[in-house]
């Protein structure tokens, strides 16, 4: 069995001071990122190896991207989403700058509410059964009356900023997870 990377006795738990972060920024300058279970007590900090990991990978690291998410991220966020499901990780490894954690975090507090409020299911990226006509904007077409006519494989381009394409089907719609051409 694997020992504790720490005693759990003697450890700071809850918010970094300012302190702990420069001693923290200040060891791994120097020796480089390497065991994270002996980093704590070679930096001097009374906090576990894990999170010592953890604060270095999410806030410290001097590569890191911080603010808002530019459209063409959010963009990237979703398609990849829809391709690869919620594996954080190998989302963020095509956002330079971003951590696993921070793209996880903007999904569920940002672009999961709207393509719910643009009445999308952000498990599956397909339309809700129950989408009514009002919810859609779609960009080319001109009124209801002209889009319910249009042959069953026509495609209505739709959310355009999405980089996704509505598509109808007899009286079902999909959401294709194709990029615009």
């Amino acid at each position: 069995m694997r020992k504790p990377c720490c005693d759990k006795e003697n450890i700071n738990k809850g918010a970094w001071s300012k302190q702990e972060d420069q001693k923290l920024i200040d060891h791994i300058r120097v020796h480089g990122e390497g065991s994270w279970r002996s980093i704590p007590k070679a930096a001097g900090l009374y906090r576990c190896g894990k999170s010592c990991r953890l604060r270095w990978l999410n806030y410290l690291r001097p590569d890191i991207k911080r603010g808002i998410f530019a459209q063409d991220e959010e963009d990237l966020i979703i398609k990849l989403h829809a391709l690869l499901g919620n594996r954080w990780s190998l989302i963020a490894g095509r956002l330079p700058g971003r951590t696993d954690n921070e793209v996880k975090n903007y999904w569920n507090s940002h672009i999961r509410r709207k393509l719910i409020k643009m009445g999308i299911d952000p498990n599956n990226h397909k339309l809700h059964q129950s989408l009514h006509r009002s919810h859609v904007h779609p960009l080319s077409v001109a009124d209801a009356s002209s889009s319910e006519s249009m042959n069953k494989e026509q495609k209505i381009p739709c959310f355009k900023s999405c980089g996704f394409l509505l598509l109808k089907t007899s009286s079902r719609q999909i959401l294709n997870p194709r990029p615009w051409t």
